[in-house]
């Protein structure tokens, strides 16, 4: 084969230039023809024994207190927790003399984020999460969060009210949360434990501090029914919700000031106000305080009938405002039909 027949194939088999996008962003991309739309890149991949067939070279283990009224539950139960954290190779141990739970890893642990959600689980039966909902924190794609709501109110009585409110009449508030963020809610004590995926979680936390910050739960609640049903229509997919959802102003209960206008105000003088005379000096004036006793106690007396006679005549005015007969209307005369109507 000659030279240039040589040259010719080489330019033949050459790869073909990608073409770049234009300005500083794009000048190093190129075109990722396996990178597909159908691709769901947040998919949460189980993690299996095969990809880390090798023991941990350290030991990790966590411990949690549980209060005293959740021993005896427990101790049924923690048959099924062991049994449950065998299967990921997960080793637990209950403390009833310190009133602990401890879970650490051991040899057969092939994922290094169960013992994560072992400390979870654990934390969740301490907080009163009964057992088979606790278990579903080993699943993928769940997490969970306690919220302490203990140290936002002060006075107790409003903080009983404000967590009642998270509970609603008969559990409804409770349940339309669960329903709209899809996440488990359970109010124990000065803690909210709560399950479910990471964007409900976040969800449930705001709806959580804003109430006990008095806020009702009721607006957030009719602001996520907004939001469902604007996910359901793809033209509203890449616009801003702003204008769809409700802004809801806080009302000022308490009686506002009357503001004094300029017209009110009184014209600045450099003298002080008249003094208000003395019950000695209106004594003076009426020339009372030269008396004697027994002249003052007839004047005094003089002065309580006539008052008596003014009440009693004010009295005997309105006994006879009942008597009083009400004015009537005289009747209206009907007009007689003209005969030539008749006719």
């Amino acid at each position: 084969m000659s030279a240039e027949e040589a040259s010719t194939t080489i330019q033949d088999e050459a790869p073909v230039e990608v073409p770049q996008k234009k300005g500083k962003q794009g000048k190093y991309r190129r075109d990722k023809p396996w990178d597909t739309d159908d691709i769901d890149h947040w998919k949460v991949e189980e993690f299996k024994p095969e990809y880390n067939p090798a023991p941990f070279t350290e030991e990790s283990s966590f411990a949690t207190l549980f209060p005293k009224y959740r021993e005896n539950y427990l101790k049924e139960v923690w048959g099924h927790v062991t049994r449950a954290l065998d299967k990921v190779g997960v080793a637990c141990v209950l403390d009833l003399v310190e009133g602990s739970m401890t879970v650490k890893t051991t040899r057969k642990t092939f994922d290094p984020y169960m013992i994560l959600k072992a400390r979870d689980l654990i934390k969740l039966l301490a907080r009163s999460v009964p057992l088979p909902q606790a278990l579903k924190i080993l699943e993928d794609g769940i997490a969970s969060d306690i919220v302490k709501i203990g140290n936002i109110v002060r006075n107790k009585e409003r903080f009983v009210k404000r967590r009642q409110r998270l509970l609603g009449p008969n559990g409804s508030t409770l349940k339309a949360m669960e329903l709209l963020t899809q996440c488990y809610i359970m109010v124990q004590g000065n803690t909210v434990s709560t399950m479910g995926p990471y964007k409900g979680l976040k969800e449930v936390r705001r709806i959580i501090i804003d109430c006990m910050n008095n806020i009702h739960p009721i607006y957030h609640i009719k602001e996520l029914m907004i939001k469902r049903e604007l996910a359901k229509d793809p033209k509203l997919a890449e616009e801003n919700w702003e204008r769809f959802l409700p802004h809801f102003k806080k009302k000022n209960t308490k009686p506002q000031k009357k503001k004094i206008s300029k017209k009110d105000k009184k014209d600045y003088t450099p003298f002080p106000p008249a003094q208000t005379p003395s019950k000695i000096d209106l004594q003076l004036e009426t020339g009372e305080y030269f008396m004697k006793p027994k002249e003052k106690e007839a004047r005094a007396m003089e002065r309580k009938k006539e008052e008596q006679t003014e009440n009693s005549l004010k009295r005997q005015a309105e006994r006879e405002l009942a008597y009083v007969p009400p004015v009537e209307d005289a009747p209206k005369k009907k007009k007689k039909k003209s005969s030539s109507s008749d006719e």
